[in-house]
């Protein structure tokens, strides 16, 4: 794993930017730190200044919508996969959700940022390997700079950046609190709604440097969002084998497991195992008896991960 602490400019991400970057690709428009003409050409493009818009790569490459290939000397930017499934591909088919209008897109846009044993950020870090629910910021940055220090290989860099990263990290992904004169009233800052990830009320700020994120049983996570999630964890995890289940507490608390990324408790794993049985009329399946808590997953439903996605957006005109 590679350290990625940079690359934002300290901007959280925001609505549009995703859909903006995949309109950019579609319009032969391309990200480029060198070529003076790309850059000038992504700013008018974009609408955005020079910063923002090596920010919205950074968003739209983190979260798998968009990659970069070499080419000759070169880098050109693709839309991915997962970019065309959601977005669009340019060609007069639209994406499932291209303007984010769904609860569901949010928690798979969640999912596709956190699912990456690649490159290490403050975020992949806390859903992946912070075992907290309440923390002080301090305290994070501490933790996140002396736990990368074991799991990634590259360069680190001081604690400045890790704290940088903490401090994007937390503005993606809570409301900010702010204090009015009155000790005993709080409101929310408005300049903090930008962020989607924040509606998803993963992390609440407390105030005074100190956060809540606790595990829950997320009934307003879709139920087909979690399936793919399950699907694309199981795969990752038997990648070398023919094994046809997996673990309940691998579900629950291992690194890129959906239990981890999208915080669930033991009690919420298990419900929403329950109905994804009901889902698939028992093609993923789940035994919890004598102390054995194992899930099973058919063939069938090992190649299943995709229609998930189709099946939850069939249910909307969006």
């Amino acid at each position: 794993m590679k350290a990625k602490f940079t690359g934002h400019d300290t901007f959280p991400l925001r609505y549009g930017w995703l859909f903006k970057a995949i309109n950019h690709l579609n319009s032969n428009g391309n990200f480029s730190s060198s070529d003076e003409d790309s850059i000038r050409h992504s700013i008018v493009e974009l609408g955005v200044g020079k910063n923002m818009v090596k920010a919205i790569q950074y968003w739209a490459e983190s979260s798998s919508v968009i990659k970069s290939e070499r080419k000759n000397t070169s880098y050109q930017h693709l839309i991915t996969k997962k970019g065309q499934l959601l977005f669009g591909d340019g060609s007069g088919e639209s994406g499932f959700d291209p303007y984010l209008e769904l609860s569901g897109s949010i928690w798979l846009l969640h999912f596709w940022l956190n699912f990456n044993s690649e490159h290490l950020s403050a975020y992949r870090y806390f859903f992946n390997y912070a075992n907290v629910q309440h923390f002080e910021k301090s305290k994070l940055i501490d933790d996140c700079y002396d736990d990368a220090k074991r799991l990634v290989d590259s360069e680190l860099g001081n604690i400045s950046t890790i704290k940088k990263d903490i401090d994007c990290f937390l503005n993606t992904y809570s409301k900010k609190i702010k204090a009015l004169s009155s000790k005993k009233n709080n409101r929310i800052d408005e300049d903090h709604f930008t962020s989607p990830l924040a509606e998803l009320n993963l992390i609440q700020d407390n105030g005074g440097g100190f956060y809540v994120s606790n595990l829950a049983e997320r009934a307003e996570l879709p139920i087909e969002i979690f399936a793919y999630a399950l699907v694309e964890f199981y795969k990752l995890e038997t990648i070398d084998s023919k094994v046809s289940t997996v673990d309940f507490d691998s579900l629950l608390t291992k690194p890129y497991s959906p239990g981890r990324i999208f915080r669930l408790s033991e009690s919420g794993l298990g419900q929403k195992l329950d109905e994804i049985q009901k889902l698939t009329n028992s093609k993923i399946s789940w035994v919890d008896s004598l102390g054995l808590r194992q899930v099973n997953i058919s063939p069938e439903a090992k190649e299943y991960s995709t229609q998930f996605l189709s099946d939850y957006y069939g249910q909307y005109n969006v």
